[in-house]
């Protein structure tokens, strides 16, 4: 009796529960599923694009009768009309986000000189992708595709012709320029720069700060007396100092291989074959850089350090003149994407120096290496042949180009700064 009892007690729960869950469901279908699913809905803002092209066009770029100058295009654009509209023009013709396309209601999209304006304008002032809305017309996503799209197409349209490494015509012009100012064999002269990386990830903020200091990314350049820039290396850590960048830096591997053109030139009556940069104190003593002087002892040591020192500001005067033209490169930049912050860097460097060659003529460059023109029999430093002649292959292959020793030796780094003393001083000694 009490098995049989306890049977049907065990199959009235089974019919209990099953009771109440079969009214629990039902109370959640009523309920819950009843209620219609809320659906993520995309805001869409009339902002009247049409208009932004037509008072753009109106502002700028009405060639009858333009609202603003030529002066403050220049002031707002960073660059003069003309290569403005070839940067446009150019874009416009191989990149197929740059032209002007109907949606699917066959209504005109953003026009290319609108994108490239929205871009222009944040790469400029560095200030947030919504704040050309207002008068471009078109939204922070929008302006941020713009952006990323406008620098991918500077890098793959211009890089090739305005990073490139100096030819055997702008060697030249770089050693006569070097030589006018007291500096026979000079090219350029090298540093480093920080850029604030805001939004670096917590996990490789320790790689990129300095103890309790802000993340920051480093730029190591080569900068000419016109502020061009012919060498940058950019995206190590902020924690590396300028030797640390220079060892990882590519800066003579065309001179290794032997890609990049032979020089020689004369310093106080000694020939040397290796072009040299100036540098600052923290470079080390090799024959291809050359630093000024701590202390100097005598007059000629003080005009040297003197001379060495205003001449070696041009790379500082590049990243100056870098920053007020691109705050985008000043402020702290602000996306989390290490190939896009590399890619703008990239692209400003390049508009630098599209710039630079467009305000050459202005910048009376040609006056500084008027003497040079005349003839050869005052110039002193020369371009040889960016390959040996047959002729000119010696037995031994390392006698042809240059080795890590040569770059290194420091006896010939001696040699060579006792001998531009004697060379500055009687250059410009007489002058005071």
């Amino acid at each position: 009796m009490s098995s049989s009892s306890s049977d049907e007690n065990d199959e009235i729960e089974e019919r209990l529960d099953d009771i109440i869950e079969d009214f629990i469901d039902e109370i959640y279908d009523d309920i819950v599923e009843a209620e219609p699913i809320p659906q993520r809905t995309r805001s869409y803002t009339e902002r009247h694009r049409e208009g932004g092209q037509h008072q753009l066009s109106n502002d700028y770029f009405n060639d009858d009768h333009s609202i603003y100058s030529i002066q403050t295009f220049r002031r707002r654009f960073r660059m003069n009309k003309g290569l403005f509209i070839r940067i446009v023009d150019g874009l416009e013709q191989f990149f197929p986000f740059f032209q002007q396309r109907k949606d699917a209601t066959g209504r005109w999209g953003l026009t290319a000189l609108q994108k490239c304006t929205a871009a222009i304008r944040l790469l400029a002032y560095g200030n947030s992708a919504d704040t050309v809305d207002e008068y471009l017309r078109l939204g922070e996503s929008t302006a941020l595709s713009c952006l990323h799209h406008f620098t991918d197409g500077i890098i793959q349209l211009f890089g090739d012709e305005y990073l490139r490494r100096p030819t055997a015509e702008d060697l030249q012009r770089l050693l006569d320029m070097g030589e006018k100012r007291g500096f026979p064999g000079m090219v350029g002269s090298i540093d480093c720069m920080h850029w604030e990386w805001k939004n670096c990830p917590t996990a490789w903020k320790g790689q990129y700060a300095r103890g309790h200091g802000k993340p920051t990314i480093v730029l190591e350049a080569v900068a000419s007396q016109d502020l061009w820039i012919w060498h940058a290396f950019f995206g190590l850590p902020g924690t590396l100092n300028d030797l640390n960048v220079l060892d990882r830096s590519p800066l003579f591997d065309d001179l290794l291989e032997g890609r990049a053109p032979r020089v020689r030139y004369m310093v106080n009556n000694h020939m040397y074959k290796l072009a040299y940069y100036l540098t600052d104190g923290i470079y080390p003593k090799w024959s291809t850089f050359i630093q000024t002087i701590t202390l100097p002892q005598s007059p000629k040591q003080q005009l040297f350090a003197q001379v060495q020192e205003s001449i070696r500001k041009d790379v500082e005067r590049a990243f100056g003149v870098l920053q007020a033209r691109f705050a985008i490169v000043k402020n702290p930049v602000r996306t989390m994407a290490k190939e896009k912050i590399r890619k703008i860097m990239r692209a400003c460097i390049i508009l630098h120096n599209m710039i630079v060659e467009d305000e050459r003529d202005g910048y009376s460059m040609r006056y500084e290496i008027s003497e040079f023109e005349e003839g050869e029999s005052s110039r002193t430093s020369k371009v040889l042949n960016a390959t040996p002649t047959l002729n000119e292959i010696p037995t031994i292959l390392n006698n042809i180009f240059p080795n890590r020793n040569d770059l290194r030796d420091r006896q010939t780094h001696e040699r060579l700064k006792n001998d531009l003393i004697e060379n500055i001083w009687n250059k410009f000694g007489d002058e005071d």
